[in-house]
Protein backbone atom coordinates (compact mmCIF):
# COMPACT_ATOMS: atom_id res chain seq x y z
CA UNK A 1 0.00 0.00 0.00
CA UNK A 2 1.56 3.59 -1.20
CA UNK A 3 1.90 6.42 1.76
CA UNK A 4 -0.36 8.60 2.61
CA UNK A 5 1.97 11.43 1.12
CA UNK A 6 3.33 9.83 -1.74
CA UNK A 7 -0.71 8.71 -2.79
CA UNK A 8 -1.93 12.29 -2.12
CA UNK A 9 1.33 13.57 -4.44
CA UNK A 10 0.13 10.80 -7.13
CA UNK A 11 -3.32 12.13 -7.07
CA UNK A 12 -2.53 15.61 -6.99
CA UNK A 13 -0.80 15.22 -10.09
CA UNK A 14 -3.10 13.26 -11.73
CA UNK A 15 -5.90 15.67 -11.27
CA UNK A 16 -3.80 18.59 -12.84
CA UNK A 17 -3.07 16.47 -15.71
CA UNK A 18 -7.02 16.10 -16.15
CA UNK A 19 -7.40 19.67 -15.80
CA UNK A 20 -4.37 21.00 -18.18
CA UNK A 21 -5.47 18.24 -20.76
CA UNK A 22 -8.35 20.31 -21.73
CA UNK A 23 -6.61 23.28 -22.41
CA UNK A 24 -4.05 21.61 -24.71
CA UNK A 25 -5.86 20.58 -28.18
CA UNK A 26 -3.35 21.31 -30.94
CA UNK A 27 -3.25 24.24 -33.07
CA UNK A 28 -1.95 23.04 -36.41
CA UNK A 29 -0.31 19.73 -34.55
CA UNK A 30 -1.00 16.44 -32.12
CA UNK A 31 -0.07 18.41 -28.26
CA UNK A 32 0.75 16.25 -25.32
CA UNK A 33 -2.27 14.44 -23.38
CA UNK A 34 -4.91 16.41 -25.93
CA UNK A 35 -8.42 16.00 -25.24
CA UNK A 36 -10.61 16.59 -28.50
CA UNK A 37 -9.48 17.80 -31.94
CA UNK A 38 -7.05 19.91 -33.00
CA UNK A 39 -8.54 23.94 -33.30
CA UNK A 40 -10.33 24.47 -36.11
CA UNK A 41 -8.15 26.56 -38.67
CA UNK A 42 -10.77 25.94 -42.03
CA UNK A 43 -14.55 26.83 -42.03
CA UNK A 44 -14.89 23.12 -42.77
CA UNK A 45 -13.25 21.62 -40.09
CA UNK A 46 -15.45 24.40 -37.43
CA UNK A 47 -18.18 22.28 -39.13
CA UNK A 48 -16.71 18.67 -38.26
CA UNK A 49 -16.54 20.05 -35.02
CA UNK A 50 -20.11 21.18 -34.19
CA UNK A 51 -21.08 17.77 -35.93
CA UNK A 52 -19.46 15.78 -33.64
CA UNK A 53 -20.27 17.79 -30.60
CA UNK A 54 -24.19 17.22 -31.81
CA UNK A 55 -23.58 13.52 -31.98
CA UNK A 56 -21.89 13.10 -28.96
CA UNK A 57 -24.55 14.60 -27.15
CA UNK A 58 -27.18 11.92 -28.63
CA UNK A 59 -24.53 9.29 -27.55
CA UNK A 60 -24.92 10.65 -24.38
CA UNK A 61 -28.31 10.49 -23.88
CA UNK A 62 -28.78 7.22 -25.51
CA UNK A 63 -26.24 5.58 -23.20
CA UNK A 64 -27.86 7.07 -20.32
CA UNK A 65 -30.77 6.16 -21.21
CA UNK A 66 -30.04 2.52 -21.68
CA UNK A 67 -28.42 2.34 -18.46
CA UNK A 68 -31.37 4.07 -16.71
CA UNK A 69 -33.92 1.00 -18.47
CA UNK A 70 -30.80 -1.46 -17.63
CA UNK A 71 -30.47 -0.02 -13.79
CA UNK A 72 -34.68 -0.28 -13.94
CA UNK A 73 -35.00 -3.70 -15.46
CA UNK A 74 -32.53 -5.01 -12.39
CA UNK A 75 -34.51 -3.19 -9.50
CA UNK A 76 -38.16 -3.73 -10.55
CA UNK A 77 -37.91 -7.20 -12.38
CA UNK A 78 -35.81 -9.06 -9.71
CA UNK A 79 -36.34 -12.38 -8.57
CA UNK A 80 -36.87 -10.72 -5.02
CA UNK A 81 -39.12 -8.37 -6.21
CA UNK A 82 -41.13 -10.75 -8.21
CA UNK A 83 -41.54 -14.35 -7.33
CA UNK A 84 -43.58 -15.25 -9.93
CA UNK A 85 -42.71 -14.00 -12.97
CA UNK A 86 -44.81 -12.66 -15.91
CA UNK A 87 -45.50 -14.40 -18.89
CA UNK A 88 -45.86 -11.31 -21.05
CA UNK A 89 -44.44 -11.98 -24.67
CA UNK A 90 -45.44 -8.91 -26.46
CA UNK A 91 -46.59 -5.35 -26.52
CA UNK A 92 -47.24 -4.16 -29.41
CA UNK A 93 -46.92 -0.31 -28.73
CA UNK A 94 -43.37 -0.81 -26.88
CA UNK A 95 -42.10 -2.59 -30.09
CA UNK A 96 -43.23 0.40 -32.25
CA UNK A 97 -41.77 2.56 -30.11
CA UNK A 98 -38.23 0.86 -30.18
CA UNK A 99 -38.54 0.34 -33.86
CA UNK A 100 -39.36 4.01 -34.79
CA UNK A 101 -37.17 5.84 -32.27
CA UNK A 102 -33.65 4.76 -33.77
CA UNK A 103 -35.52 5.69 -37.24
CA UNK A 104 -35.94 9.37 -35.93
CA UNK A 105 -32.75 9.37 -34.37
CA UNK A 106 -30.93 8.30 -37.94
CA UNK A 107 -32.76 10.99 -39.49
CA UNK A 108 -31.96 13.88 -37.19
CA UNK A 109 -28.00 13.18 -37.72
CA UNK A 110 -28.48 12.55 -41.15
CA UNK A 111 -29.68 16.11 -41.50
CA UNK A 112 -26.26 18.09 -40.40
CA UNK A 113 -24.11 14.72 -41.71
CA UNK A 114 -25.62 15.25 -45.19
CA UNK A 115 -25.23 19.56 -45.07
CA UNK A 116 -21.01 18.67 -44.21
CA UNK A 117 -21.03 16.47 -46.76
CA UNK A 118 -22.15 18.14 -49.09
CA UNK A 119 -20.05 21.56 -47.83
CA UNK A 120 -16.98 19.20 -48.32
CA UNK A 121 -17.38 18.28 -52.03
CA UNK A 122 -19.06 21.38 -53.19
CA UNK A 123 -16.37 24.04 -53.27
CA UNK A 124 -16.86 27.63 -53.61
CA UNK A 125 -14.72 29.47 -56.28
CA UNK A 126 -11.30 28.85 -56.66
CA UNK A 127 -8.50 31.23 -56.04
CA UNK A 128 -5.79 28.54 -55.83
CA UNK A 129 -4.73 24.92 -57.24
CA UNK A 130 -2.08 23.20 -55.85
CA UNK A 131 -1.36 19.78 -56.86
CA UNK A 132 0.00 17.14 -54.21
CA UNK A 133 2.03 13.79 -55.69
CA UNK A 134 2.66 11.01 -52.98
CA UNK A 135 5.58 8.88 -53.35
CA UNK A 136 7.68 6.11 -50.85
CA UNK A 137 8.47 8.46 -49.03
CA UNK A 138 7.53 11.93 -49.24
CA UNK A 139 5.36 14.38 -51.23
CA UNK A 140 5.69 16.38 -54.06
CA UNK A 141 3.72 20.05 -54.04
CA UNK A 142 3.31 21.30 -57.29
CA UNK A 143 1.51 24.67 -58.39
CA UNK A 144 0.46 24.39 -62.28
CA UNK A 145 -0.07 27.77 -62.54
CA UNK A 146 3.40 28.87 -61.14
CA UNK A 147 4.82 27.38 -64.08
CA UNK A 148 4.82 23.69 -62.77
CA UNK A 149 6.93 24.74 -59.51
CA UNK A 150 7.58 21.93 -57.03
CA UNK A 151 8.81 21.41 -54.00
CA UNK A 152 9.87 18.01 -52.68
CA UNK A 153 8.74 17.71 -48.80
CA UNK A 154 11.42 15.37 -46.69
CA UNK A 155 10.37 14.94 -43.27
CA UNK A 156 13.29 16.74 -40.96
CA UNK A 157 15.82 14.78 -39.07
CA UNK A 158 15.92 15.39 -35.35
CA UNK A 159 19.13 17.28 -35.56
CA UNK A 160 17.84 19.87 -38.13
CA UNK A 161 14.94 20.15 -36.25
CA UNK A 162 15.74 23.96 -34.79
CA UNK A 163 12.62 23.25 -31.94
CA UNK A 164 9.88 22.48 -35.15
CA UNK A 165 7.70 19.13 -33.98
CA UNK A 166 9.33 15.86 -34.66
CA UNK A 167 8.32 13.54 -37.19
CA UNK A 168 6.21 16.50 -38.60
CA UNK A 169 8.59 19.18 -39.96
CA UNK A 170 9.52 19.14 -43.31
CA UNK A 171 12.68 21.21 -45.27
CA UNK A 172 10.12 22.36 -48.16
CA UNK A 173 6.71 23.91 -46.60
CA UNK A 174 4.01 24.61 -48.65
CA UNK A 175 2.82 27.73 -48.75
CA UNK A 176 -0.77 29.69 -49.28
CA UNK A 177 -2.15 32.46 -48.72
CA UNK A 178 -4.55 33.09 -45.68
CA UNK A 179 -8.10 33.61 -46.61
CA UNK A 180 -8.06 32.14 -49.94
CA UNK A 181 -10.00 28.80 -51.17
CA UNK A 182 -7.48 26.60 -52.03
CA UNK A 183 -8.42 23.39 -54.75
CA UNK A 184 -6.01 20.38 -54.07
CA UNK A 185 -5.30 17.65 -57.02
CA UNK A 186 -3.70 14.74 -54.96
CA UNK A 187 -2.41 11.39 -56.81
CA UNK A 188 0.53 9.15 -56.11
CA UNK A 189 2.97 7.79 -57.67
CA UNK A 190 3.98 4.20 -56.74
CA UNK A 191 1.52 3.01 -54.01
CA UNK A 192 -1.80 4.31 -51.93
CA UNK A 193 -0.95 7.09 -49.81
CA UNK A 194 -3.21 9.35 -48.12
CA UNK A 195 -3.22 12.98 -47.68
CA UNK A 196 -4.20 14.14 -44.37
CA UNK A 197 -4.56 17.78 -42.59
CA UNK A 198 -6.44 17.41 -39.73
CA UNK A 199 -6.56 21.02 -38.87
CA UNK A 200 -8.33 22.06 -42.19
CA UNK A 201 -10.69 19.03 -42.12
CA UNK A 202 -8.57 17.31 -45.01
CA UNK A 203 -8.22 13.50 -45.85
CA UNK A 204 -8.60 12.04 -49.82
CA UNK A 205 -6.56 9.28 -50.85
CA UNK A 206 -3.91 9.15 -52.74
CA UNK A 207 -4.34 6.79 -55.50
CA UNK A 208 -1.40 5.87 -58.54
CA UNK A 209 -3.08 6.83 -61.61
CA UNK A 210 -5.97 8.32 -60.59
CA UNK A 211 -6.94 11.97 -59.32
CA UNK A 212 -8.83 12.85 -56.18
CA UNK A 213 -9.92 16.55 -55.47
CA UNK A 214 -10.41 18.11 -51.91
CA UNK A 215 -10.33 21.93 -51.18
CA UNK A 216 -9.78 24.34 -47.86
CA UNK A 217 -9.70 27.61 -46.80
CA UNK A 218 -7.71 28.52 -44.36
CA UNK A 219 -8.64 31.51 -41.87
CA UNK A 220 -5.77 31.66 -39.70
CA UNK A 221 -1.77 32.23 -40.15
CA UNK A 222 0.44 29.45 -39.11
CA UNK A 223 2.16 26.10 -40.08
CA UNK A 224 -0.57 23.26 -40.01
CA UNK A 225 0.68 19.64 -39.79
CA UNK A 226 -0.42 16.53 -41.34
CA UNK A 227 0.57 12.90 -42.40
CA UNK A 228 0.27 10.11 -44.71
CA UNK A 229 -3.04 8.48 -43.52
CA UNK A 230 -2.16 4.93 -45.59
CA UNK A 231 -0.30 2.16 -44.62
CA UNK A 232 2.05 2.96 -47.48
CA UNK A 233 5.11 1.29 -46.55
CA UNK A 234 8.40 0.46 -44.18
CA UNK A 235 8.69 4.47 -43.97
CA UNK A 236 4.99 5.65 -43.61
CA UNK A 237 5.54 6.65 -40.27
CA UNK A 238 7.92 9.35 -41.67
CA UNK A 239 5.79 10.56 -43.77
CA UNK A 240 4.54 14.28 -43.18
CA UNK A 241 3.23 17.59 -44.74
CA UNK A 242 3.57 20.99 -43.95
CA UNK A 243 1.48 23.75 -45.03
CA UNK A 244 2.25 27.30 -44.00
CA UNK A 245 -0.75 29.78 -44.33
CA UNK A 246 0.65 33.31 -44.67
CA UNK A 247 -0.66 36.76 -45.59
CA UNK A 248 -1.17 37.45 -49.52
CA UNK A 249 1.57 40.51 -49.73
CA UNK A 250 4.01 37.89 -48.43
CA UNK A 251 2.76 34.77 -50.72
CA UNK A 252 3.53 36.44 -53.64
CA UNK A 253 6.88 37.69 -52.89
CA UNK A 254 7.44 34.18 -51.79
CA UNK A 255 5.97 32.82 -54.78
CA UNK A 256 8.02 34.80 -57.16
CA UNK A 257 10.98 33.95 -55.25
CA UNK A 258 10.18 30.37 -55.55
CA UNK A 259 10.16 29.89 -59.03
CA UNK A 260 13.98 31.59 -59.15
CA UNK A 261 15.03 29.72 -56.37
CA UNK A 262 14.15 27.79 -53.83
CA UNK A 263 16.41 28.39 -50.91
CA UNK A 264 16.50 32.04 -51.38
CA UNK A 265 12.49 31.72 -51.03
CA UNK A 266 13.03 29.77 -47.64
CA UNK A 267 15.07 32.40 -46.56
CA UNK A 268 11.93 34.93 -47.45
CA UNK A 269 10.00 32.87 -44.90
CA UNK A 270 12.54 32.48 -42.19
CA UNK A 271 13.07 35.96 -42.59
CA UNK A 272 8.86 36.99 -42.17
CA UNK A 273 8.96 34.53 -39.71
CA UNK A 274 11.17 35.73 -36.99
CA UNK A 275 10.59 39.10 -37.65
CA UNK A 276 6.57 38.28 -36.57
CA UNK A 277 7.66 36.79 -33.40
CA UNK A 278 10.02 39.38 -33.05
CA UNK A 279 7.32 42.41 -33.14
CA UNK A 280 5.02 39.95 -31.38
CA UNK A 281 8.00 39.62 -28.21
CA UNK A 282 8.12 43.65 -28.42
CA UNK A 283 4.18 44.14 -28.22
CA UNK A 284 4.06 42.30 -24.94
Amino acid sequence: MLPSGRLTSLMISAAGLLAASPALAGDGQPSPWQLGFQKAASPIFEQIHSFHNFILVIIVLVTLFVLALLVYCVVRFNEKSNPVPSKTTHHTMLEVVWTIAPVLILVVIAIPSFRLLYAQYTPPPVDLTIKVVGRQWNWDIVYPDANELTLTAVMLQDSELNGKPRLLAVDNEAVVPVGKVVHVDVTAEDVLHSFALPAFGVKVDAVPGRLNSTWFRADREGVYYGQCSELCGQDHAFMPIAIRVVNEDLYKRWLEAAQKDTDEAKKLLEASVNGAAATNVAQR
